[in-house]
């Protein structure tokens, strides 16, 4: 067996709330992060994803609050991303209580950051964000998209960029589809399938999910992790479930 499956949590954080909306719009209240991230921890999630929706320096201060609050509760890795634009950042939010970063944007801007943060913190420290969706402009088919969900093509293809993240140190890819976020129908098991046909660091699935039977798939398709929110905040479907479907597949989760 490979190693064990692991079920993550994605709070997005808006001005210390946690909001859900379908491809990033129609944001709605989910609760408050801290007390969200207990919860998860006691219903056995790996890890758990914060994600700074708007990223705004005024709101920057109420994340780090957040961040801090919730690693002195809970006692399984955190990442945190949004606005990480430097390595300042990332030993920021490492002292803050983050085990990981996650950066987005600012590594397409200038792809030498991956570089500057992985050799200062390693490579198990950064996580790429990479938001995908369907488009006919890129050889793969898949565009890299920027700005939270999607509203900014780069022209970056999906399957150019990840490769080149993984050369430059990055240790894991979080893979968004930007068409599947929020529909609930199932992860989009093509894109997995192609970014697992370039890359060999950890890859975690995001975008789609809506019922514990949609997740099996994604591993299968290549995914070592699969990230998930609306279905968790609001109770649809719960960690165990999940974990279970997984193991039911013949998958080892922790």
């Amino acid at each position: 067996m490979g190693v064990a499956i692991r079920v993550i949590p994605c709070l997005d954080v808006d001005a210390g709330r946690v909001v859900k909306g379908v491809k990033f719009e129609g944001l709605r209240d989910a609760g408050d992060p801290v007390e969200l991230a207990k919860r998860y921890n006691a219903e056995g999630a790996d890890e758990l994803t914060f994600l700074d929706v708007t990223a705004s320096s005024s709101d920057r201060q109420t994340t780090f609050d957040v961040v801090s609050s919730t690693a002195e509760q809970v006692f399984i890795p955190l990442t945190v991303g949004g606005g990480v634009r430097t390595p300042e950042d990332v030993d920021r939010l490492l002292r803050t209580g983050a085990d990981k970063a996650s950066i987005n944007t600012a590594a397409i801007a200038r792809p030498e950051v991956i570089n500057e943060i992985t050799e200062r913190f390693g490579s198990q420290v950064l996580v790429l964000s990479a938001d995908a969706k369907k488009s006919d402009a890129t050889p793969s088919g898949y565009e890299v998209t920027t700005h939270g969900g999607g509203r900014t093509s780069t022209g970056l293809d999906l399957l150019e960029w990840v490769a080149e993240a993984q050369q430059r140190g990055v240790g894991e890819i979080l893979l968004n589809s930007i068409d599947a976020d929020g529909t609930k129908a199932g992860f989009d098991l093509p894109m997995i399938r192609s970014v697992r046909s370039v890359v060999s660091v950890p890859l975690i699935a995001s975008g789609g999910a809506g019922a514990a039977e949609h997740f099996p798939p994604a591993i299968e398709a290549g995914a070592d992790a699969v990230l998930a929110a609306s279905i968790f905040h609001f109770g649809e479907v719960s960690i165990g479930e999940v974990k279970d479907a997984i193991r039911a597949a013949g998958y080892e989760v922790r």
